[in-house]
């Protein structure tokens, strides 16, 4: 692998110093990737309009096609970050429209490139903010194979295209997950089903642990709770939207199976949480997937530990 700084006229941030990270990777082949760090790029879906494409500069790699907006990761930064950053840069995509649904990762060992699928929460119209665009489109889902697209976008799109349509929930039982921990949660059980809620917001599981395709996945997240633990809010006036909570106003298992076919129903691919052998059976006998309550803690003790890195 061989590092080679751009010419003039190739991609480079729209001001300032150069990034270390702008630089080309050349594989033993010749064939050569934007990005010493790697690169990402942001495909962002409106339920109305579809998905937001760049009309590259003729200049650029691949000049004159059609793809996403996207670049360079810096050192160190993560993928969901430099995508939605170089996205902000390249299109003027606001803070907080698009809420990342997956990853798709294409790793080549010397290099890769993530494509961040997210869903569009607050409309807004694209601004062109720097030299690599010559248009910024909504282009309906059904007509973007007719674009000229970049070859690498190209390549990744029917795969991607398919995974639009997958929409994949874990519906939590609460009380079972609480009680897996002996950390006190019986003293203040309203308490501990809070702490639980925020740490479950913005979840994200590998793509096999859902038995969906993709690299990795922020499923829509509920949680059922019961008994005492139903007053939460009480303790926590600020409830985390990306959090569904559905307070059971008898048998929590009901709620749990109920939530669970209502979203079979609806078309998602639904994981139940819990521990529980009663419920288990009754999840896999209604159609969903079923995972314990100690895979959902060490994903959530994973999570913490490299968020704190």
């Amino acid at each position: 692998m061989t590092i080679v700084p751009p010419s003039p006229g190739e991609p480079r941030r729209p001001s300032g110093p150069r990034d270390p990270g702008d630089a080309w990777v050349v594989a033993p082949t010749g064939e050569k990737y934007w990005g010493r760090f790697g690169a990402a790029g942001l495909l962002a879906v409106d339920a109305d309009r579809g998905i937001l494409l760049q009309h590259r500069v003729s200049w650029s790699h691949f000049g004159g096609t059609w793809g996403l907006p996207g670049g360079a990761l810096h050192e160190g930064e993560a993928a969901i970050v430099g995508a939605l950053r170089e996205a902000q840069e390249e299109a003027g995509i606001p803070d907080g429209a698009v809420q990342p649904r997956f990853t798709s990762v294409l790793d080549l060992g010397i290099w890769s490139y993530t494509t961040v699928v997210g869903d569009v929460q607050e409309p807004f119209e694209p601004v062109i903010s720097d030299p690599e665009s010559v248009a910024l489109e909504w282009v309906p889902i059904d007509e973007v194979a007719e674009r000229p697209l970049h070859p690498g976008f190209g390549d990744a799109w029917p795969v991607l295209r398919s995974l639009l349509s997958v929409r994949p929930s874990l519906v939590v039982d609460g009380a079972n997950v609480v009680g897996s921990v002996p950390d006190g949660w019986w003293k203040d059980r309203a308490g501990a089903a809070a702490r639980l809620r925020s740490r479950l917001a913005g979840l994200g599981v590998a793509a096999e642990e859902l038995g969906v395709a993709g690299s990795a996945w922020f499923p829509d997240v509920v949680l059922v709770v019961e008994g005492l633990a139903r007053d939460f809010a009480d303790v926590d006036d600020a409830p985390d939207a990306a959090v569904t909570v559905v307070r059971a106003d008898a048998g929590g298992d009901d709620a749990i199976v109920a939530e669970a076919v209502r979203r079979l129903a609806a078309g998602e691919s639904v994981t139940i949480v819990t521990s529980d052998r009663g419920l288990r059976a009754r999840a896999e006998e209604a159609g969903a997937a079923v995972q314990s309550a100690g895979w959902l803690v060490r994903l959530l003790d994973r999570a913490e530990s490299q968020r704190a890195q």
